[in-house]
């Protein structure tokens, strides 16, 4: 059996605070979570919350875009680089959204009880 060392204390603490991140960023049930607009997609397509959590939305394009629910619940300005939208999800369901600029770029909010 190998012995732990330093070294090899630091690397798998490394590891778990790493699959820590993970976890957290795959499920984002946190109070807040984040969409990042980038490439022409929204990362992640889908993202699951639990109810009261507000997502942010973060335009990491050079090029503006328009964040709006498939039936007109919520809806953006146009977004430049770097700049936000957020909306807060009351009640549980599937959200369905897209960039009004550019239909084809796609999303859904999935919000738990």
């Amino acid at each position: 059996m190998q012995k732990l060392t330093a070294v090899n204390l630091r690397a798998l603490a490394a590891l778990i605070a790493l699959m820590a991140l993970v976890v957290m960023n795959g499920n984002a049930n946190a109070a807040d979570a984040q969409v990042k607009i980038a490439n022409f997609t929204f990362e992640p397509p889908v993202l699951t919350v639990k109810v009261g959590t507000t997502v942010t939305w973060v335009n990491d394009d050079d090029i503006p875009h328009l964040v709006s629910e498939k039936d007109g619940k919520f809806r953006s300005s146009a977004l430049d680089t770097n700049e936000t939208f957020s909306e807060t999800f009351k009640d549980a369901g599937t959200i369905e959204y897209f960039c009004v600029l550019h239909p084809h770029m796609t999303g859904k909010i999935v919000v738990e009880p």
